[in-house]
């Protein structure tokens, strides 16, 4: 990996999902996917379109069964191709937080893409379901990210609408990982006193 091509393609085969995932962090935004859930279609794409980051993402998952399987895998795959592309992390902003509303919801998200995975989350998710996607699979999807992408993740939700709710989360977490894995041109080594993240 170079400073220029900060890009990922990960694969990951269990008896629960196959996915296919590629990325560059420092894309158009443009994205290409298929989970098999529209809902979860839709709010990839808007993660790719608001943090332009080209990416796409091709799950066959065990849909018979229910959601969780897919929205779980696609986050870990996700969330190792950002592992991928960001190499030793050199130049990189590091920190960033964003709020986002989306009519009477706002979603907030601090990250540090530290390599020390934590997540936390604060709000709950005004109805059960958006279509065939769990609402609270958006949770479980952010956690899973940060799991396997070495974030420190802290997020939030407040609304009355979970398609609003949902959908500002997954646009502030697109928007913070924009500004986090930057690269700061005054910045030549790792942001870290350590000297590697």
């Amino acid at each position: 990996m170079s400073d220029a091509d900060r890009t990922a393609a990960v694969s990951r085969e269990t008896a629960e999902t196959t996915i296919d995932v590629t990325l560059a962090i420092d894309g158009d935004g443009d994205a290409v996917v298929d989970t098999g859930i529209g809902f979860f279609d839709h709010m990839l794409e808007a993660f790719a379109k608001h943090g332009l980051f080209d990416l796409t993402v091709q799950c066959d998952g065990d849909l018979h069964i229910d959601d969780h399987h897919t929205v779980e895998d696609v986050a870990i795959v996700v969330g190792e191709a950002f592992t991928e592309a960001l190499g030793d992390k050199r130049g990189i902003v590091r920190y960033a937080d964003r709020k986002v509303p989306l009519d009477e919801a706002v979603a907030s998200v601090v990250v540090d893409v530290s390599g020390r995975p934590f997540f936390e989350f604060s709000g709950e998710f005004s109805q059960p379901y958006i279509g065939e996607f769990t609402s609270v699979m958006a949770e479980h999807f952010a956690m899973s990210l940060a799991m396997n992408a070495g974030l420190t993740l802290h997020a939030g939700v407040d609304g009355e609408n979970a398609h609003h709710e949902v959908e500002a989360l997954f646009k502030a977490l697109a928007r913070a990982l924009d500004d986090a894995t930057r690269v700061d041109p005054r910045r030549s080594d790792t942001p870290s006193t350590k000297g590697k993240l």
